[in-house]
């Protein structure tokens, strides 16, 4: 004989169901907030002046061509790890000086050709810019973006 399932069985397959799923999400939601709040973000190295360097990515629109950690165009590099890849990650100063130096020499008017923009920065933009690229480099990714490419 078949058994044939009712509307009330149906229905608490369904609630069930749901009602497992959405405490699966809450789960995962909130293992990854703690994940991202206490185990892959420097809180404590977000100063002022890495604020103001986020700031300058965003008011310049650099996500528009760069990439931080995936998110954003990639019409030119990622730049989550850009300090590793530069080798000045642990000095600030070196880091102000590589990327200040980097942006200045990067060619501007000729046809064809992929361009960064000069954006004419003041020397304190650069440094809070530079500050803000470090705190990404700290950032822990799961080994991403890798530290192959320049």
């Amino acid at each position: 004989m078949r058994e044939v399932m009712t509307k009330s069985m149906a229905r608490n397959i369904f609630y069930g169901g749901s009602l497992f799923f959405i405490i699966i999400f809450v789960g995962l939601t909130v293992h990854s907030h703690i994940y991202i709040t206490n185990t892959s973000t420097d809180q404590a190295g977000l100063t002022d002046s890495v604020a103001a360097g986020k700031h300058i990515w965003e008011e310049k629109a650099c996500i528009n061509c760069h990439t931080i950690l995936g998110e954003g165009a990639y019409f030119a590099p990622e730049l989550a790890n850009v300090m590793t890849r530069w080798g000045v990650q642990d000095d600030p100063e070196a880091a102000y000086e590589a990327l200040k130096g980097w942006m200045d020499a990067m060619p501007t008017g000729i046809e064809g050709r992929r361009q960064m923009p000069q954006f004419n920065l003041s020397d304190q933009e650069y440094r809070e810019l530079a500050d803000f690229l470090l705190w990404t480099n700290k950032i822990r990714a799961q080994d991403w973006p890798p530290n192959d490419a320049g």
